[in-house]
Protein backbone atom coordinates (compact mmCIF):
# COMPACT_ATOMS: atom_id res chain seq x y z
CA UNK A 1 0.00 0.00 0.00
CA UNK A 2 1.44 3.36 -0.99
CA UNK A 3 1.77 6.06 1.61
CA UNK A 4 -0.39 9.13 1.33
CA UNK A 5 1.66 12.09 0.18
CA UNK A 6 2.11 14.68 2.90
CA UNK A 7 0.88 18.18 2.21
CA UNK A 8 3.72 20.68 2.00
CA UNK A 9 3.21 23.31 4.68
CA UNK A 10 6.49 25.21 4.51
CA UNK A 11 6.95 28.35 2.44
CA UNK A 12 8.76 28.02 -0.89
CA UNK A 13 11.18 30.83 -0.08
CA UNK A 14 11.65 33.79 2.22
CA UNK A 15 11.41 37.33 0.81
CA UNK A 16 14.78 39.07 0.52
CA UNK A 17 13.94 42.43 -1.02
CA UNK A 18 11.61 45.13 0.28
CA UNK A 19 9.16 44.61 -2.58
CA UNK A 20 9.04 40.87 -1.91
CA UNK A 21 8.48 41.48 1.79
CA UNK A 22 5.61 43.82 0.99
CA UNK A 23 4.09 41.20 -1.29
CA UNK A 24 4.23 38.49 1.38
CA UNK A 25 2.77 40.90 3.94
CA UNK A 26 -0.09 41.74 1.57
CA UNK A 27 -0.76 38.03 1.01
CA UNK A 28 -0.83 37.27 4.73
CA UNK A 29 -3.05 40.27 5.50
CA UNK A 30 -5.44 39.14 2.78
CA UNK A 31 -5.33 35.59 4.11
CA UNK A 32 -6.43 36.77 7.55
CA UNK A 33 -9.37 38.64 6.01
CA UNK A 34 -10.44 35.67 3.88
CA UNK A 35 -10.06 33.30 6.80
CA UNK A 36 -12.16 35.48 9.09
CA UNK A 37 -14.88 35.86 6.46
CA UNK A 38 -14.94 32.43 4.79
CA UNK A 39 -13.50 30.06 7.39
CA UNK A 40 -10.98 27.28 6.80
CA UNK A 41 -13.30 25.19 4.62
CA UNK A 42 -13.77 27.93 2.01
CA UNK A 43 -10.24 29.28 2.28
CA UNK A 44 -8.49 29.08 -1.11
CA UNK A 45 -5.36 30.51 -2.68
CA UNK A 46 -7.50 32.07 -5.41
CA UNK A 47 -9.57 34.02 -2.87
CA UNK A 48 -6.43 35.14 -1.06
CA UNK A 49 -4.75 36.28 -4.27
CA UNK A 50 -7.86 38.17 -5.33
CA UNK A 51 -8.15 39.92 -1.97
CA UNK A 52 -4.43 40.78 -2.00
CA UNK A 53 -4.64 42.12 -5.54
CA UNK A 54 -1.93 39.81 -6.87
CA UNK A 55 -1.85 36.94 -9.32
CA UNK A 56 -2.06 33.35 -8.12
CA UNK A 57 1.32 32.81 -9.75
CA UNK A 58 2.87 35.53 -7.58
CA UNK A 59 1.35 33.92 -4.49
CA UNK A 60 2.76 30.52 -5.46
CA UNK A 61 6.27 31.97 -5.54
CA UNK A 62 6.16 32.01 -1.75
CA UNK A 63 3.36 29.62 -0.75
CA UNK A 64 2.88 26.32 -2.64
CA UNK A 65 -0.69 25.83 -1.40
CA UNK A 66 -3.28 27.06 1.07
CA UNK A 67 -1.89 24.79 3.79
CA UNK A 68 1.41 26.68 3.66
CA UNK A 69 -0.41 30.00 4.12
CA UNK A 70 -2.42 28.68 7.06
CA UNK A 71 0.72 27.25 8.61
CA UNK A 72 2.50 30.60 8.30
CA UNK A 73 -0.44 32.36 9.95
CA UNK A 74 -0.46 29.80 12.74
CA UNK A 75 3.30 30.12 13.27
CA UNK A 76 2.93 33.88 13.54
CA UNK A 77 0.13 33.41 16.08
CA UNK A 78 2.24 30.97 18.11
CA UNK A 79 5.17 33.39 18.11
CA UNK A 80 3.04 36.36 19.15
CA UNK A 81 1.33 34.41 21.94
CA UNK A 82 4.63 33.07 23.27
CA UNK A 83 6.25 36.51 23.20
CA UNK A 84 3.22 38.00 24.95
CA UNK A 85 3.22 35.36 27.68
CA UNK A 86 6.98 35.61 28.21
CA UNK A 87 7.06 39.42 28.32
CA UNK A 88 4.21 39.71 30.83
CA UNK A 89 5.15 36.86 33.15
CA UNK A 90 8.86 37.65 32.94
CA UNK A 91 8.52 41.27 34.06
CA UNK A 92 10.00 40.83 37.54
CA UNK A 93 9.59 44.55 38.30
CA UNK A 94 5.93 43.85 39.05
CA UNK A 95 4.42 41.58 41.72
CA UNK A 96 3.65 38.07 40.51
CA UNK A 97 -0.10 38.26 40.99
CA UNK A 98 -0.26 41.57 39.14
CA UNK A 99 1.54 39.96 36.21
CA UNK A 100 -0.88 37.04 36.25
CA UNK A 101 -3.87 39.39 36.23
CA UNK A 102 -2.40 41.32 33.32
CA UNK A 103 -1.85 38.10 31.40
CA UNK A 104 -5.42 36.90 31.95
CA UNK A 105 -6.99 40.19 30.87
CA UNK A 106 -4.70 40.51 27.84
CA UNK A 107 -5.20 36.91 26.75
CA UNK A 108 -8.99 36.90 27.06
CA UNK A 109 -9.28 40.21 25.22
CA UNK A 110 -7.01 38.91 22.46
CA UNK A 111 -9.01 35.68 22.15
CA UNK A 112 -12.23 37.64 21.69
CA UNK A 113 -10.71 40.12 19.24
CA UNK A 114 -9.30 37.34 17.05
CA UNK A 115 -11.99 34.71 17.57
CA UNK A 116 -12.97 34.28 13.91
CA UNK A 117 -9.41 33.72 12.71
CA UNK A 118 -8.52 31.50 15.67
CA UNK A 119 -11.53 29.23 15.13
CA UNK A 120 -10.65 28.89 11.45
CA UNK A 121 -7.03 28.06 12.27
CA UNK A 122 -8.21 25.47 14.78
CA UNK A 123 -10.23 23.83 12.01
CA UNK A 124 -7.03 23.52 9.96
CA UNK A 125 -4.95 22.33 12.94
CA UNK A 126 -4.67 18.67 11.79
CA UNK A 127 -2.38 19.90 9.01
CA UNK A 128 0.34 21.05 11.38
CA UNK A 129 -0.36 20.14 15.01
CA UNK A 130 2.66 17.79 15.04
CA UNK A 131 5.03 20.10 13.16
CA UNK A 132 8.34 20.97 14.91
CA UNK A 133 7.21 24.60 15.13
CA UNK A 134 4.08 23.53 17.01
CA UNK A 135 6.09 21.49 19.49
CA UNK A 136 8.55 24.34 20.05
CA UNK A 137 5.72 26.83 20.61
CA UNK A 138 4.17 24.58 23.26
CA UNK A 139 7.56 24.05 24.89
CA UNK A 140 8.34 27.78 24.93
CA UNK A 141 5.06 28.74 26.57
CA UNK A 142 5.47 25.92 29.08
CA UNK A 143 8.96 27.16 30.00
CA UNK A 144 7.68 30.70 30.53
CA UNK A 145 4.91 29.49 32.82
CA UNK A 146 7.25 27.15 34.72
CA UNK A 147 9.75 29.98 35.28
CA UNK A 148 6.95 32.19 36.56
CA UNK A 149 5.76 29.56 39.01
CA UNK A 150 9.25 29.07 40.42
CA UNK A 151 9.33 32.78 41.17
CA UNK A 152 5.74 33.08 42.38
CA UNK A 153 5.85 29.93 44.53
CA UNK A 154 9.45 29.68 45.77
CA UNK A 155 8.51 27.57 48.78
CA UNK A 156 6.24 25.16 46.94
CA UNK A 157 7.47 21.78 45.81
CA UNK A 158 8.50 21.26 42.20
CA UNK A 159 5.45 19.07 41.64
CA UNK A 160 3.15 21.78 43.02
CA UNK A 161 4.76 24.39 40.79
CA UNK A 162 4.43 22.15 37.75
CA UNK A 163 0.80 21.33 38.51
CA UNK A 164 -0.07 25.00 39.03
CA UNK A 165 1.56 25.94 35.72
CA UNK A 166 -0.30 23.24 33.78
CA UNK A 167 -3.62 23.93 35.49
CA UNK A 168 -3.56 27.68 34.84
CA UNK A 169 -2.26 27.36 31.28
CA UNK A 170 -4.81 24.69 30.33
CA UNK A 171 -7.71 26.44 32.03
CA UNK A 172 -6.86 29.82 30.52
CA UNK A 173 -6.60 28.35 27.02
CA UNK A 174 -9.72 26.18 27.21
CA UNK A 175 -11.98 28.66 28.98
CA UNK A 176 -10.74 31.54 26.84
CA UNK A 177 -11.55 29.61 23.67
CA UNK A 178 -15.06 28.74 24.84
CA UNK A 179 -15.80 32.26 26.07
CA UNK A 180 -14.67 33.88 22.81
CA UNK A 181 -16.88 31.67 20.64
CA UNK A 182 -19.77 34.05 21.41
CA UNK A 183 -19.48 37.78 20.59
CA UNK A 184 -18.79 39.72 23.79
CA UNK A 185 -18.98 43.35 24.85
CA UNK A 186 -15.94 45.07 26.41
CA UNK A 187 -17.75 45.05 29.77
CA UNK A 188 -18.38 41.31 29.55
CA UNK A 189 -14.76 40.64 28.63
CA UNK A 190 -13.49 42.75 31.53
CA UNK A 191 -15.83 41.11 34.04
CA UNK A 192 -15.04 37.58 32.87
CA UNK A 193 -11.28 38.14 32.82
CA UNK A 194 -11.45 39.73 36.26
CA UNK A 195 -13.31 36.77 37.73
CA UNK A 196 -10.92 34.30 36.11
CA UNK A 197 -7.91 36.24 37.40
CA UNK A 198 -9.44 36.28 40.90
CA UNK A 199 -9.74 32.50 40.79
CA UNK A 200 -6.14 31.99 39.65
CA UNK A 201 -4.76 34.45 42.19
CA UNK A 202 -6.70 32.84 45.04
CA UNK A 203 -5.33 29.46 43.99
CA UNK A 204 -1.72 30.67 43.96
CA UNK A 205 -2.24 32.59 47.19
CA UNK A 206 -3.40 29.38 48.84
CA UNK A 207 -0.32 27.51 47.64
CA UNK A 208 2.01 30.30 48.74
CA UNK A 209 0.29 30.62 52.12
CA UNK A 210 -0.92 27.15 53.14
CA UNK A 211 -1.87 28.45 56.58
CA UNK A 212 -4.37 31.01 55.31
CA UNK A 213 -8.09 30.41 55.75
CA UNK A 214 -11.03 31.29 53.54
CA UNK A 215 -14.28 32.18 55.22
CA UNK A 216 -17.66 33.35 54.01
CA UNK A 217 -19.44 36.04 56.01
CA UNK A 218 -22.93 36.70 54.64
CA UNK A 219 -22.83 37.86 51.02
CA UNK A 220 -19.22 38.98 51.29
CA UNK A 221 -16.14 36.81 51.21
CA UNK A 222 -13.34 37.68 53.60
CA UNK A 223 -9.93 36.19 53.27
CA UNK A 224 -7.42 35.81 56.08
CA UNK A 225 -3.92 35.91 54.70
CA UNK A 226 -0.78 35.39 56.72
CA UNK A 227 1.79 38.18 56.88
CA UNK A 228 4.43 35.95 55.34
CA UNK A 229 3.04 36.05 51.81
CA UNK A 230 5.77 35.52 49.23
CA UNK A 231 3.69 36.78 46.31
Amino acid sequence: MSRKKRTQISSRKEPRQARSTELVTAILDAAIQVLAKEGAQRFTTARVAERAGVSVGSLYQYFPNKAAILFRLQCDEWRQTTELLSSILGDSRKPALQRLRTLVHTFIRSECDEAAVRVALDDAAPLYRNAPEAKEARASSARAMDNFMREALPNASKSQQSLAAKLIKTTLSTVGKQFSETPRTPAEIKAFAGALADMFCAYLDGLANPGCQLRIAGPKRARQVSNTSSI
